[in-house]
């Protein structure tokens, strides 16, 4: 018989959960089958899937050590690919600067080269994550860009902070700021709505002016920072966070991204690409601010950061609308 601890990284979250996260190989059949046959207890009473675990909980596995280590699979972490550009960091979180062309998490099952996985093995070398210590808790981010946006990415280095962190993201506590450069010149700014409806097949969203069947409503802050006749530069704060929801409001509105091959314009792509090499769409997370945030993460209120946009997007904008 097996005994696990829970401690600090592992409480608040359902047995059940728990249990596919140290159990990682293991069917979700097989776990349920064993919490009904009482394999597995905790603190020496019959497991139900939805028991809240707490820290100082014991979760006892009558199974063989060979079925365990064979279920929990491998706890190495391999090298990643890249090394992070971080713009701060301290004991709960770390802000990394991604860049244009690497992935946020993990698309496949290949390893290294995205931002999850260089965290890991970045927090991994400095001693601060070990996979045979923890039991259900991977350092994780708690926010998403697209391959070819790059900006500031949250990652959080304990559970506390993922789940402080993702709490002020959805009550709107955590505003993210974006800047782009648009086709055409913008003359309205404010808080623009629209309609988003996802085709999962083609990975692309389209943007209604009216509410429609499925479509979930979509709020996006335009601040015109500089603008000549052809384009402008613009601030974005996005207000809901939806798949492509700068891109394909901006496009929906009449001002495509440049550079921006699913929602933007083929003439000024074509423009962008074969003068500055541009092959994706200008849109940098240039700024996160933390307005209020409750509990052991308030010493992060009213902090603002920010960070670099890379050469090819500053030589751009400073061409286009000067130093």
């Amino acid at each position: 018989m097996k005994k696990v601890i829970i401690d600090k990284n592992d409480s608040g979250q359902r047995l059940d959960r728990f249990l596919k996260k140290y159990l990682k190989d293991a069917p979700l059949s097989f776990i349920y089958k064993m919490l009904r046959k009482k394999n597995i207890k905790i603190n020496n009473q019959k497991g139900k899937p939805d028991t809240i675990i707490k820290e100082g909980d014991i979760v006892q596995f009558y199974l063989s050590d060979e079925t365990i280590e064979k279920f929990r699979g491998s706890q190495k972490v391999k090298k990643s690919k890249f090394s992070l550009n971080i713009i701060y960091e301290d004991e709960n979180i770390i802000l990394i600067n991604k860049p244009v062309g690497l992935l946020s998490h993990s698309a496949n099952k290949e390893y290294g080269n995205n931002v999850v996985d260089g965290m890991i093995h970045y927090l991994y070398e400095k001693g601060e994550y070990n996979p045979r210590v923890e039991k259900s808790f991977k350092p994780s981010i708690c926010n998403r860009l697209d391959r070819n946006t790059s900006g500031i990415i949250i990652g959080a280095k304990n559970s506390q902070a993922l789940r402080q962190i993702n709490a002020s993201i959805k009550e709107g506590k955590i505003h993210k700021y974006y800047k782009t450069i648009v086709k055409g010149e913008v003359k309205e700014e404010g808080i623009f709505e629209g309609y988003i409806i996802k085709n999962e097949e083609l990975n692309k969203v389209k943007v209604l002016d009216q509410e429609g069947e499925d479509a979930k409503k979509i709020l996006t802050k335009i601040k015109v920072l500089k603008t000549i006749k052809k384009y402008s530069l613009l601030e974005i704060e996005l207000i809901t966070g939806r798949t492509h929801q700068i891109r394909a409001h901006l496009s929906n509105i009449g001002h495509p991204i440049i550079g921006d091959v699913k929602y933007g314009d083929k003439v000024v792509n074509k423009y962008f690409r074969e003068n500055y090499g541009l092959n994706g769409q200008f849109l940098h997370a240039y700024k996160i601010v933390f307005s209020e945030i409750k509990g052991p993460l308030n010493y992060l209120k009213g902090k603002e950061f920010i960070a670099k946009a890379g050469n090819r997007f500053s030589k751009i904008e400073e061409d286009l609308f000067g130093s």
